[in-house]
Order: structure tokens, then sequence, then C-alpha cells
């Protein structure tokens, strides 16, 4: 049997004796550290850190670690987040008509590959509903046109909190989220199909083969009011030639966008990922 974990992320100013502090902290309260990395930005003059321990023998209940820590985060002006391996995230996938993305995570987590829940799936098109069924999850169709994509966003928000979402993933949902709903749920994941930042926006098969690249990439990135342009999480690229055509570079491409998407999300359900700035720092 897997033993429950804690884990710490920690961003703060860089100082001396910050990975001391944080791992007194778990030691002197009887944890045993399992995995710990850290990170110094020269540049930004940051620290960032991921430490994971073991819950079992360590004296602090859970619901007291935070308010213990925080003690010890307060003075080092460190942003920190903690997690346990034990609480299951709830996910809402969002897509529109291709169904790839789609079947690859909903096949990853009932092989349990990745550790979640899927509790709805939201598209502006009915045409992946069959899916849902399949797989026992409610479907929810909302079609979005310029009058009503304020409306519906805010059925759309109402709908996550009323489920108690923690992540929503763009598994091919294309459409652009309004800067009101990020701001309300910031916690979204998307798939761009290619290296950003090249290509963003409609078509990036279409602008390779007319620019004549030789490699193509896919992209999972967390998403901001900027489009296609926030933190990255993970990258991929496969060679192409003079050969393809544009449906080869989209048949290639989205083999590639289903392993980056997986990839992405499992990092980001791991509590791998730490966000600054528009960057991330990836602890793998």
């Amino acid at each position: 049997m897997t033993l429950e974990t804690a884990t710490l992320l920690v961003s703060c100013p860089d100082q001396q004796g910050l990975v001391a502090k944080i791992a007194n902290f778990i030691y002197s309260n009887g944890g045993n550290i399992i995995h710990a990395d850290h990170h110094t930005d020269l540049e930004a003059g940051l620290f960032l850190s991921r430490i994971e321990w073991q819950l079992q023998g360590f004296n602090l209940p859970k619901n007291l670690i935070g308010a213990a820590f925080s003690a010890i985060a307060l003075p080092l002006k460190a942003q920190w987040k903690l997690h346990f391996s034990q609480t299951i995230p709830r996910i809402a996938i969002w897509v529109s008509k291709q169904d790839h993305c789609l079947y690859d995570l909903l096949w990853r987590i009932q092989a349990k590959e990745l550790k979640a829940d899927i509790e709805l799936i939201i598209s502006n098109h009915p045409n992946l509903e069959p899916i849902a069924e399949q797989f026992g999850i409610k479907y929810h169709y909302f079609p979005i046109n310029k009058e009503n994509k304020q409306d519906q966003e805010n059925k759309e928000i109402e709908l996550l909190k009323n489920n108690n979402i923690d992540l929503v993933v763009l598994a091919k949902y294309m459409q652009v989220l309004s800067p009101n709903f990020i701001a309300q749920f910031p916690n979204i994941i998307n798939i761009h199909h290619s290296f950003l930042p090249a290509f963003v926006g409609a078509k990036p098969y279409h602008q390779a083969y007319s620019r004549g690249v030789k490699i193509i990439g896919a992209t999972a990135h967390y998403v901001t009011q900027d489009l296609d342009a926030g933190p990255i999480i993970e990258q991929d690229v496969v060679k192409i030639s003079h050969r393809d055509t544009v449906k080869d570079l989209i048949r290639k491409g989205k083999d590639l966008e289903r392993v980056v998407l997986a990839r992405g999300v499992r990092l980001h359900l791991q509590h791998r990922v730490l966000v600054y700035g528009n960057k991330t720092v990836v602890f793998t």
C-alpha cells in the first residue's frame, strides 16, 4: 500500500539557509522526506522548491500543517501551496468536435495512469456526447456565439463551482475563453498544436506548411488572458519533410497533441509545476 504524502511547493526571494529551514520544519515534526527538488533563478533572485514527505509518523495532523508552515513562510515572504496525495482532483474536460485528446485522457484515467476523477465534459458542440455516455460521464452542451458567450460562460462557471472542479483541461476546445472567465477560474490547461511561441492562433499546421518548417510541435500550457501565451508546462516536436501535406502534418500532430497534453496534465496532478511570472519550473 502506498503511504500518504504531503507536498509543498514554495517560491520566495532567494537567501541563505532556505533548504535547511524548509527541511527542518519537516524533520522537527517527525517527517520522512522522500523527494526534494530546488531551483534558484539567479536573474529573478527567486528560490523555488518542491518537497514531499510521508505523513506516517508526522507529528502534525493534516489540518494544522498549513498553519504551522505559514509561520515559517511569512518572514521569508514566500508563496506556497500544500497538497496531499490522497486528495483526488476533480477535472472537467472541455472539447469541441475532435476526439483524440479526449479519448486519450479518458483511457489514461481509466487505466489509473492519471490520478484524477473526470466529473463532467463540456462542449460547444453535441458531437462527442456518445463518448461521454460510453464512459458514464455527464456531458453538458453549451452552444456559443457572439451574442450569448457571456451568458453561457456564466452558466459554465456556475457548473464548475457546483461540481467542485479543481482543474479544467481544454482538450481541443476551439473557443477562446473570455478574460472574465479566466479571472474567475484560472486553473486551466490547454493543448496548442504548435511549438509555441511559433504559430499562435488558428490553423497552426497550415501556417507551418506555408512556412516550410522541418519540425512541428505541440504545447501544453496554462491559460491566461493572452492568447496561447500562458506559462508552458510541456512541449515536444516531430520531424516532417517537404513531402508531407497539411493532412500529414495534422495526422502527425494529433499523435503529439495526445502525448504532450497527457504529460502536462500528469505533471500538474503530481504537483510538479511551479509557476512564477509567465514561466514555470517543472520538477521531474
